[in-house]
């Protein structure tokens, strides 16, 4: 069921937001919408017109958590993608068309953002190694993103489905807290999330 939402953008995935508690819905329209269901939403339509062109991508992160999870275990301040770098054209056209519009943060580095209403889509672009680990190319140069390929993997959270980082790569980088304290906090959060996935 399709439906408009917040300054005429349509939330073609408001049974995806109910399906995951993030809309309670009244006299048959949405009273809600949360953060979460505007970021899922958000994360369906980008993945469908990934899909639809071809492309590559790899869904990672604490919304990778939650597919793994099956539902949506803490609030995210983004959505984090992994792309070629080789496809970053083809993913920045495929995002102006769906109205994203390109936000940089000065000292990004190995990717970028974009942002569409009050979602963030942040981009980690990603390089293949001759040994076959898979890189992020930064400034002073690539560091690995995984010691091997990233496969198919695939997670569904609320009805959307979504190619996530092999489960053995997220429960790595997350058993490692970042420097930030905020940070830390989600990474130690997440880490205790993908303990009790089997």
């Amino acid at each position: 069921m399709a439906q408009t939402l917040r300054g005429g953008t349509e939330w073609q995935s408001l049974s995806v937001a109910q399906a995951t508690g993030c809309v309670s819905v009244g006299r048959g329209r949405a009273s809600v919408v949360t953060k979460d269901a505007e970021q899922l939403a958000a994360l369906a339509s980008v993945i469908e017109a990934l899909t639809d062109r071809g492309i590559d991508y790899w869904l990672f992160g604490g919304w990778a958590v939650d597919f793994y999870a099956g539902k949506v275990t803490r609030p995210h301040d983004d959505v984090d993608l992994a792309v070629w770098l080789e496809d970053h054209d083809h993913v920045a056209e495929l995002l102006a068309s769906g109205g994203w519009k390109h936000a940089p943060h000065p000292e990004e580095d190995g990717g970028t953002g974009y942002e569409r209403g009050a979602v963030r889509l942040k981009l980690t672009f990603l390089l293949r190694g001759d040994d076959g680990a898979v890189l992020i190319p930064l400034r002073a140069g690539s560091v690995p993103f995984s010691m091997e390929p990233l496969g198919d993997d695939v997670a569904e959270l609320g009805g959307v489905r979504a190619r996530v980082i092999p489960l053995d790569v997220l429960r790595s980088g997350k058993s490692h807290p970042r420097d930030d304290a905020s940070d830390a906090a989600k990474d130690r959060a997440d880490s205790e999330t993908l303990s009790r996935v089997p």
